[in-house]
């Protein structure tokens, strides 16, 4: 499947130093050191595509690209693979209720999620796979786990196959990277896709990993598993291992994904006699009116909208850099206006040029430490600050150490290669 077209990338040379992130599994900010040397694969959860972007995406794929941009600097190749889950229960949902075919509205809002992507300037991943153009990997995945004892049937009165589910009893594996009491799991499992009370289950927290056709929905052929489709978390560790091999250096993906998508999706590579991420990394929820933003609560900020509306998409870029990739936090109209406000006197500093390796450094610095955006933008607004108060002079910073002699000196280079920032308007 193609992705979108990725921005061109200002050169800028490797720091060597390392990208510290914080990682869910360990509660710890640690450098990051590939499990390949100078290669660092990233896994990165991608939309269910039954409707459009929405801030709250956007804030966890720019985190993924600014994670992507830092390791770039500290001098790695980076190869992200991304899915797009178009087999899935609320697509199928939506489509029914709109009266569409699953498929058709799976391929209109993957193409609007490119647009927005592209727009936003996020670096396209290298493997960017559907789900339903991987089924017959994940057949051979799920039929791997059955081969293992490690996937059981349970009976299914309204299909004439039996559903497959993962035995977690078999690995204990659940809860390796929430860390969550069972207690905290049931207490969103069900809301978050899983089904506590089904019949038949052996525990309570084992996955769907096959579901039996039923009628009108889609269904795909398996001489082992019966005419069915796939549960949610086998679909990413499927793609993930096509893509990047397992086990692999960093899982990205929103709060809302750390149980039990994440918790799952590694238990299942366990199963499979596999480990899965080394590092997890989790941005926080943007909420609107009050509550998390979510399609169920109908408090969707849409990028596309934003965009269409005259919003410069750099706008949505600093105002999402304005808060740390982990927090959590609300968008405004406040929030709009500063950004723009940034944005248009970043630009006027742009446009004066200069040299100015301390601010650069500064930046890179930020970015290494945990994706320190908020402490980025401090630094740009006394870099633009100084040069307004010489009234548009070209002033070469030398108050500080300057860093390596090859560092890129113009701040809207490193804007752009570290931040995605586009300040030559």
């Amino acid at each position: 499947m193609h992705s979108w077209t990725s921005p061109s990338l200002s050169p800028l040379p490797a720091s060597g130093l390392p990208l510290r992130l914080h990682d869910t599994r360990t509660g710890r900010v640690a450098p990051q050191i590939p499990l390949t040397p100078g290669l660092a694969r990233v896994y990165v959860c991608g939309l269910t595509p039954y409707d459009a972007t929405h801030l709250g995406h956007a804030a966890t794929y720019h985190a993924a690209d600014l994670m992507r941009r830092a390791l770039r600097d500290t001098g790695h190749e980076v190869e992200v693979a991304q899915n797009i889950t178009d087999v899935d229960d609320p697509l199928l949902e939506r489509a029914t209720r709109d009266g569409v075919d699953w498929r058709d509205l799976a391929a209109s809002q993957t193409a609007l999620f490119a647009e927005d992507m592209e727009a936003l300037r996020i670096i396209a991943p290298e493997t960017y796979r559907s789900v339903s153009e991987s089924m017959d990997g994940i057949i051979e995945t799920v039929s791997a786990l059955q081969a293992r004892g490690r996937a059981y049937q349970v009976p299914t009165p309204d299909a004439e196959g039996e559903d497959w589910y993962l035995d977690l009893a078999a690995d204990g594996a659940l809860g390796g990277v929430s860390g969550w009491s069972e207690q905290q799991m049931l207490a969103v499992f069900a809301e978050r896709g899983g089904d506590p009370e089904r019949p038949g289950k052996r525990g309570i927290f084992d996955p769907l990993v096959w579901r039996a056709e039923r009628e009108g929905e889609p269904a795909w052929d398996s001489e082992v598993l019966g005419r069915g489709r796939p549960g949610w978390h086998v679909e990413c560790v499927c793609i993930a291992e096509e893509g990047l091999g397992l086990p692999f250096d960093i899982q990205a993906g929103g709060s809302d994904l750390i149980f039990p998508h994440h918790d799952l999706s590694a238990a299942h590579a366990v199963a499979l006699g596999r480990g899965f991420a080394s590092t997890y990394t989790h941005s926080g929820m943007v909420a609107h009116d009050g509550e998390k933003m979510s399609k169920s609560l109908g408090n969707l900020v849409f990028v596309h909208r934003l965009v269409r509306d005259g919003m410069d998409p750099m706008t949505v870029r600093l105002v999402l850099m304005a808060h740390h990739y982990r927090a959590d936090w609300a968008w405004s109209e406040d929030e709009v206006a500063l950004a723009q406000s940034r944005l248009e006197t970043y630009r006027a500093a742009a446009a004066a040029g200069g040299h100015h390796p301390r601010t650069v450094e500064a930046l890179r610095a930020a970015l290494r430490e945990d994706l320190d955006t908020p402490t980025a933008l401090t630094e740009l607004d006394a870099w633009a600050q100084a040069l307004r108060a010489v009234d548009g002079s070209l002033p070469v910073d030398t108050s500080a150490p300057s860093g390596p002699t090859d560092a890129p000196g113009d701040v809207a280079a490193a804007a752009d290669a570290l931040f995605g920032l586009d300040l030559r308007g």
